[in-house]
């Protein structure tokens, strides 16, 4: 099956893009679809660990199983202000 998946923030920002679009095996939860990414994707488990996920509009859990064609929005925290450049925090980036 395949998911839609939507970057917002500074993930889009980093990734330079702001969609992907991912293939799971049939049955596929959140997590998993979290541990795809997380191959593909070096970031520090700080983000990883503190993003906010959305399926198809609603708020959803790491067990949350997903269906073909589902939107999966990646939500990380978010602060105004700071004047960060994201390029450069290395909060972002793995250890």
């Amino acid at each position: 099956m395949r998911v839609h998946v939507l970057c917002f923030g500074v993930l889009k920002d980093l990734l330079g893009r702001d969609r992907d679009l991912v293939e799971l095996g049939e049955g596929a939860d959140v997590q998993s679809l979290i541990s795809v990414l997380r191959e593909r994707i070096v970031f520090s488990e700080k983000v990883w660990s503190t993003l906010a996920v959305a399926v198809n509009r609603e708020y959803a859990g790491l067990q949350t199983i997903l269906r073909d064609g589902d939107e999966v929005a990646l939500l990380p925290p978010v602060s105004g202000g700071a004047g960060i450049d994201p390029s450069t925090a290395g909060w972002f980036y793995a250890d």
